[in-house]
């Protein structure tokens, strides 16, 4: 016999000996518990999100910094360790960068790291709940760690909306010689 078959036959089993001894006490305190136990899943359920009912909820604080990336050397198929890191943010009076436009001065400072042994970045920011909505970029100095390669280094330009700042963003570069790729990662 199957072990679901068992548990049925034990539960109906039970609930027969239950209901052949006739106890009202046993049944009106299981049902005023199953009632106070409905009635507080429902209150959670039912209850009002805080702000505007367009705001995204809001589960848990954040126990790491909103963007985080690592670098991996695919050419050695290990991670880049010592990689130095720059992340900043656009705060210009243009609303964002444009292509092939000038940006000096538009992008602000967040954070700076180097690659751990992992090729995993330091805390580039601060660990809020809500990240500023807008336009970011990610640098990694790529020709310290690789002077004989092709690029002195690598930017990634992202942006961020404004119904995505309780969103994780993880920008991990795949690294070689000759090449480079990105993603957002989990």
């Amino acid at each position: 016999m199957k072990i679901t078959e068992l548990r049925l036959r034990k539960l109906f089993s039970a609930k027969t000996k239950a209901d052949s001894t006739g106890s009202q006490y046993s049944t009106a305190v299981a049902s005023k518990a199953e009632k106070e136990r409905v009635g507080i899943i429902g209150q959670h359920l039912t209850a009002p999100l805080e702000g505007s009912p367009a705001k995204a909820p809001h589960v848990q604080a954040r126990t790491r910094p909103p963007i985080t990336t690592h670098v991996l050397d695919v050419s050695r198929g290990s991670p880049a360790a010592g990689i130095e890191v720059r992340l900043e943010m656009w705060k210009s009076s243009q609303p964002r960068p444009s292509f092939g436009g000038t940006d000096i001065g538009g992008w602000v400072l967040e954070g700076c790291s180097t690659t751990d042994r992992d090729g995993r970045s330091g805390q580039l920011m601060s660990i809020v709940d809500a990240l500023s909505p807008g336009v970011y970029r990610i640098s990694f100095n790529t020709g310290k760690y690789n002077p004989g390669g092709f690029f002195p280094y690598v930017s990634i330009v992202f942006e961020i909306k404004d119904t995505q700042k309780f969103e994780h963003f993880h920008v991990p570069l795949l690294l070689s010689p000759f090449s480079f790729s990105t993603y957002r990662g989990s």
